[in-house]
């Protein structure tokens, strides 16, 4: 019996890579919104948590500083299910664990393989996209994301509660397998390659110099900038259920509309961040002024974020911090946007990698950091206050670096 062909287009391959992204978030964000019940059930301390989630951050920077170079070598066609299946496993491996040491190995295990998520999703529109519509698509992705963290606190603490915290692990890493499926049987790789003057190249392994990546002044300009602004991210989505339930009193499932809240936020400003560069340049706008300007204003958005711990109603608390994500994400499209401006199509995966290993290990030192502070009893002020002026940092050094953003060739 012949197999069944499908029309594929660009649009179902952003459709699958949408899918990917939700999955990824949601493998990563299970343990947060978990943490009050695995922390009774296990006798955790905040400590531990914060071990646990600086373990997760280490492996995924090690891992970073491999699988850029590893996506470009394998090409489109096989690294994304490879990653999507890869971590959908190391996922489902928490189910299995019953000491924090086990816990540990599988969050390493599911760091060093989600990192593979954002740099294939990148190069993946970098490939497929052509310069006027990647800010659109890559809005679109950076969304997807944080509709993942939008849905997961909404359906896990009922999942949860009906089938326990372990089938829940397996249930929502068993996901990413059936996308695997979904990935062969239609052939989604081929629409990278509908608009590439040589298609069979467009996805194909491309040989990537060290020495031309390092010299490259856009990869220092990243790594500096990811390295300033992703601690605030990683920070906020590991500790916001936390400050609901210790500032603001709220159970696991009392919380879950304000995280959906928090996130639908941060969607939203990937998506209009996206829309309004892509309009700035139609109209006429530079790269460069495009970028930089909307950046600034992200930029801005974060200042206030230390008074989420003045305010008493819970909600202006939401809302704050749904302010703050909004602006990352809307500030992260762009970096994401200036990769694939300024970076060669066959160098994007290795670059954008080596932007989330500095990140990474920001967000590494940042997780650990907060479960010192608060198991000492400092509280949240110094990191709400690191967070409030680090993408002002971020936007400078990236035009210290980078004073005009001029479009590379392929």
């Amino acid at each position: 019996m012949a197999m069944p062909t499908f029309k594929i287009d660009r649009r179902f391959l952003l459709i699958m890579l949408i899918a990917a992204s939700i999955l990824n978030y949601a493998d990563r964000q299970i343990i947060a919104i978990l943490k009050p019940m695995l922390q009774e059930d296990l006798n955790w301390t905040d400590a531990d948590y914060g071990h646990l989630a600086a373990m997760f951050q280490l492996s995924a920077a090690v891992a970073y500083l491999f699988v850029g170079w590893f996506i470009d070598r394998v090409g489109l066609k096989f690294a994304n299910p490879f990653a999507v299946g890869s971590w959908s496993l190391a996922a489902m491996a928490h189910a299995f664990a019953h000491t924090v040491g086990q816990f540990t190995l599988a969050r390493i295990a599911l760091g060093a393989t989600e990192a593979l998520g954002t740099p294939v999703g990148i190069k993946t529109i970098a490939t497929a996209f052509e310069a006027k519509s990647r800010s659109m698509a890559i809005g679109i992705l950076n969304a997807a994301g944080n509709l993942g963290a939008v849905i997961t606190p909404l359906f896990v603490p009922f999942l949860a509660a009906a089938v326990g915290w372990r089938h829940t692990f397996s249930i929502v890493g068993g996901l990413g397998l059936v996308w695997v499926a979904v990935w062969f049987l239609t052939g989604a790789w081929n629409a990278a390659a509908l608009n590439a003057p040589e298609p069979e190249k467009a996805v194909a392994p491309a040989k990537v110099k060290w020495s031309e990546v390092l010299k490259d002044r856009a990869t220092w300009a990243i790594m500096g900038a990811k390295a300033l602004f992703d601690q605030v991210w990683w920070f906020l989505l590991f500790w916001t259920p936390d400050l609901l339930h210790r500032v603001f009193g709220l159970s696991i499932k009392e919380f879950a509309v304000p995280l959906a809240v928090i996130y639908l936020m941060a969607a939203s400003g990937s998506l209009i961040t996206g829309a309004i560069v892509g309009r700035l340049i139609a109209s006429g706008w530079s790269v460069n002024r495009a970028r930089k300007t909307v950046m600034l204003v992200c930029a801005l958005l974060v200042v206030p974020v230390p008074l989420v711990l003045y305010v008493d109603n819970y909600w202006l608390a939401v809302g704050l911090l749904g302010m703050t994500l909004a602006a990352h994400q809307g500030f992260s499209v762009n970096v994401f946007g200036i990769i694939t401006d300024v970076i060669p199509a066959k160098r994007v995966g290795t670059i954008t990698s080596l932007g989330a290993l500095a990140g990474n290990l920001a967000g590494m030192g940042v997780l650990q950091l907060a479960g010192i502070l608060l198991t000492n009893g400092t509280g949240y002020m110094p990191l709400f206050l690191m967070a409030s002026c680090a993408y002002l940092l971020a936007l400078l050094w990236i035009h210290l670096w980078l004073p005009v953003l001029r479009l590379a060739n392929p």
